[in-house]
């Protein structure tokens, strides 16, 4: 029998998966509009909304991973694992390009991505597999 915090932890994941897949879908299907508080006035462009699908296809992946492991209770710890990773690139990436970056959406999109990470791997620590 699962314990409550069992329960909770496996809710946490399910939760975290399906954002994540949602706001894949989201920047897949309309990349401006994840796109422009991180980017700006650059969210219009083609090459732009082309790495914010690229980004949108690969949260996608990585929710669906997830929810699929542990829909078949197969190991959730590497999908959790690599959904913290990504996150940390998207801080590293805000951070590189700090200067140039809208003000508000640059921290927004930060704490985002930082608290993505952070839930992420708290999370993969708490899976047993």
């Amino acid at each position: 029998m699962l314990a409550l915090s069992d329960l909770r932890r496996d809710h946490a994941v399910l939760v975290l998966a399906w954002v994540r897949t949602a706001l894949g879908v989201v920047a897949f299907a309309a990349p401006t509009l994840p796109s422009r508080p991180w980017v700006g006035t650059d969210a219009g462009r083609a090459s732009t909304r082309t790495l914010a699908r690229a980004l949108g296809a690969r949260d996608v992946a990585l929710g669906l991973g997830t929810l699929l492991a542990q829909r078949h209770r197969s190991p959730v710890r590497g999908w959790l694992e690599a959904s913290a990773l990504a996150d940390a690139g998207d801080v590293a990436a805000t951070l590189a390009g700090w200067g140039s970056r809208p003000r508000l959406g640059r921290v927004v999109v930060l704490a985002a991505a930082a608290g993505g990470a952070v839930a992420c791997s708290g999370l993969a620590r708490r899976v047993t597999e």
